[in-house]
């Protein structure tokens, strides 16, 4: 069973085990417009919580990806080099960014349920 987590600036990490799948939300793709390119970094850089560990390039903006957690990058979404848009297509299925071998799970706990983060979209107006 998987268990999925925000952040305040919109990724998600969707955590099976110890290692967790981290891309951005519906809002945040609605909010970026139509992507254009994903810089993804290296399996086995070490990344850690809030850290950048990758950048999102739309038609309107370049925008960075934090770690929800720290980890170690296990595998990246090699597909977004030559279909970005899958990101917009599908942010919580096929548009995933990357894979992290969680360092530690109790980090998960200052992330937000899908319930509070909907919560949280609404304070956005």
């Amino acid at each position: 069973m998987s268990t999925i987590r925000y952040t305040k600036d919109h990724e998600y990490i969707r955590v099976e085990g110890d290692i967790g799948t981290v891309g951005i939300s519906d809002y945040a793709q609605a909010q970026l417009g139509d992507v254009v390119f994903v810089d993804l970094p290296a399996p086995g850089k070490e990344v850690a919580q809030g850290a950048e560990t990758a950048v999102v390039e739309s038609v309107k903006a370049a925008s960075e990806i934090y770690a929800p957690v720290a980890g170690s990058v296990v595998e990246v979404n090699a597909r977004l080099a030559d279909n970005p848009a899958t990101v917009n297509e599908a942010p919580l299925g096929d548009g995933w960014f990357l894979k992290l071998r969680i360092a530690d799970t109790a980090q998960l706990d200052a992330l937000m349920t899908e319930e509070q983060y909907q919560d949280y979209l609404k304070t956005l107006g």
